[in-house]
């Protein structure tokens, strides 16, 4: 059992070489938004454009929970896309463009805010935003 999740591209999706990351925690849609948000205020590129968006993203998320579980990466046909829990987002530009698998109540119990300068803080601190950039870049959104 986890809060799993598996993200991926529409190009991806459903293709033998499509790539996606696996999470076994933090797969709810609040945690998913807060990843995407701090990878599009950090200026990175997407994973739709190239796969060093991939790889800012897994770095973020690895940072995010320390040592060394609950992130993969894999091809499409491996992936635990149907997973039980939170199932697949879609993701483009660093947004949430659709979802697959997931027959469950949306979560909406985290302050984005809050969630995206706890990922902050996970960061090697030359690499922080900092709380106060990050409430001056996020007044007024939410999740």
């Amino acid at each position: 059992m986890g809060n799993r999740a598996v993200i991926m591209t529409p190009a991806g999706y459903g293709q033998e070489s499509g790539i996606g990351i696996y999470l076994h925690w933090n797969g709810g849609y609040d945690s998913i938004s807060a990843f995407l948000k701090y990878c599009e205020l950090r200026g990175f590129r997407p994973p739709d454009e190239d796969c060093y968006g991939w790889a800012r993203l897994c770095q973020i998320i690895g940072n995010y929970f320390g040592g060394d579980l609950s992130i993969g990466i894999d091809a499409f046909p491996r992936l635990p896309v149907d997973n039980g829990d939170n199932g697949t987002f879609i993701i483009e530009k660093w947004k949430i463009v659709g979802r697959k698998f997931n027959d469950l109540p949306e979560q909406h119990i985290y302050d984005l805010c809050e969630m995206v300068c706890a990922i902050d803080k996970a960061q090697p601190r030359k690499d922080r935003l900092g709380k106060k950039y990050i409430k001056i870049a996020l007044k007024g959104e939410s999740i």
